[in-house]
């Protein structure tokens, strides 16, 4: 069920991206008065799942979800059209028109996905506001990922600052660590431990060791395990466990906080356990099955129940700047850790539509689909600017180059590029969805 949840908002999220996309080459080259002969939602090889011509464009849903794309008459582009490019320009057609015209079609869906992306990031800030854990409201202090522990942070520490500058939330915290280890690979964060500040300095190769886990949650905040619900199909509903029993152990080994118990079960996936728990002051023992996934189906008590989130509520004129902001922040986080793919632990941790759908909420979470929707906007609006034929910045670097000189490409050298960028975006599509299918495969 959870992945179906994934999937479907995966889709729908892609979907709304895709159609917005092309809707920035469509409008403008309508403008121009610029033929635009199919409007797809996902690719159609061989057979559309729907399609209606309206006017001189067929409008259509295809059957393969990869992207979805316009056919702008007169244009190089993924059709190959060789007959139609054969034929002599028509008034009517991308190749008639003046290069600074066709520049605006060109950019139009890139601009549409980076607007979307800082629009989306305005309207959930003015719908929902910004809930965060203070630093000072971390009691229990924190759960280090493995690097951070391999780095001399321990259980229990509450970072508070980076770089020698105070982080107001640990989200916040965790945000500017992950940019000062894109930026030089290292940073210095301050910590309370046991009523003492301490500054800890990482070591310089911190970025490529995280390339190489994958993992950039650096702190968790640690809360008590007590059980809120025992979910339908896991091991834990057949036990003798309660609703409100404080979990304590895993098979003897301590687990007071409930990162400590997902740690626990992931290192016993597949194997029977023993789960120690306080019911009414009486500690008891009950036996589960640890599923493929790590889990037993147990649904601990929500945060807010252990801690004082503070809550910052946004006007509209208000969010504006601030999703704004928030949509350049995403764009620069984004860039900087592109230097990654170029590392050969970068390389492996490149994911396809496995791992972007991993990142959706396993419940319908409308907050998370947008935050996840602005996110991915952005990230495309970037992507698709790249100077890689076959991409609109390719279409663009092309453009350009005639807008400078006066003289259009060669008829041929675009086919050639259009084919080798497809070539090289194809091989990018199957290592990305392999990685995935591998991790899959081998954990």
């Amino acid at each position: 069920m959870v992945i179906l949840i994934k999937g479907a908002q995966l889709i729908l999220s892609l979907s709304i991206l895709v159609v917005l996309h092309e809707l920035g080459h469509f409008l403008p080259a309508r403008w121009f008065k610029t033929r635009v002969e199919k409007f797809y939602l996902f690719f159609d090889p061989w057979f559309s799942l729907w399609k209606r011509k309206i006017g001189d464009t067929v409008y259509g849903i295809g059957w393969l979800p990869l992207g979805g794309y316009v056919k702008i008459a007169g244009m190089v582009d993924e059709s190959m059209d060789k007959e139609q490019m054969a034929k002599p320009p028509q008034p009517w057609e991308f190749r008639s028109k003046p290069a600074w015209q066709r520049l605006i079609i060109m950019v139009g869906g890139v601009t549409v996905n980076l607007l979307l992306g800082m629009v989306i990031y305005i309207m959930v800030l003015w719908v929902w506001g910004k809930e965060y854990l203070p630093v000072d409201k971390a009691h229990w202090g924190v759960h280090p990922s493995e690097l951070m522990a391999e780095e001399g942070f321990k259980e229990g520490d509450r970072p508070i600052a980076v770089n020698g500058t105070p982080a107001r939330s640990l989200e916040e915290l965790n945000k500017e660590l992950t940019k000062a280890i894109l930026e030089s690979g290292k940073a210095t964060v301050t910590v309370v431990r046991d009523g003492r500040e301490e500054t800890i300095a990482t070591k310089d190769d911190l970025d490529e060791r995280i390339a190489e886990k994958g993992k950039q949650a650096h702190f968790m905040p640690r809360m008590p395990f007590v059980v809120d619900s025992l979910v339908k199909g896991g091991s834990a509903i057949n036990s003798t466990l309660a609703k409100g029993d404080s979990i304590v152990a895993v098979d003897g080994e301590p687990t007071v906080y409930f990162y400590d118990f997902v740690k626990a079960l992931q290192a016993r996936k597949g194997h029977v356990v023993a789960v120690d728990a306080y019911h009414q002051g009486q500690r008891s023992s009950h036996v589960m099955r640890v599923s493929a996934e790590g889990t037993v189906g147990i649904g601990p008590r929500p945060d807010s129940t252990w801690f004082a989130y503070g809550h910052d509520s946004f006007g509209f004129l208000e969010s504006v700047p601030k999703g704004i902001a928030s949509g350049v922040e995403t764009l620069g986080l984004y860039v900087s850790s592109l230097k990654m793919l170029f590392t050969p632990t970068g390389a492996t941790q490149i994911g396809g539509f496995g791992s972007i759908g991993g990142l959706f909420s396993p419940t319908w979470d409308w907050h998370v689909f947008w935050n996840m929707t602005a996110f991915l906007s952005i990230v495309l609006a970037f992507m698709n600017i790249l100077p890689i034929p076959a991409l609109d910045g390719g279409h663009v670097v092309f453009l350009l180059y005639e807008m400078v000189t006066g003289r259009a490409p060669n008829q041929r050298v675009l086919e050639v590029a259009q084919m080798v960028g497809m070539l090289l975006l194809l091989g990018l599509l199957l290592f990305a969805n392999g990685n995935d299918l591998f991790k899959a495969l081998f954990d």
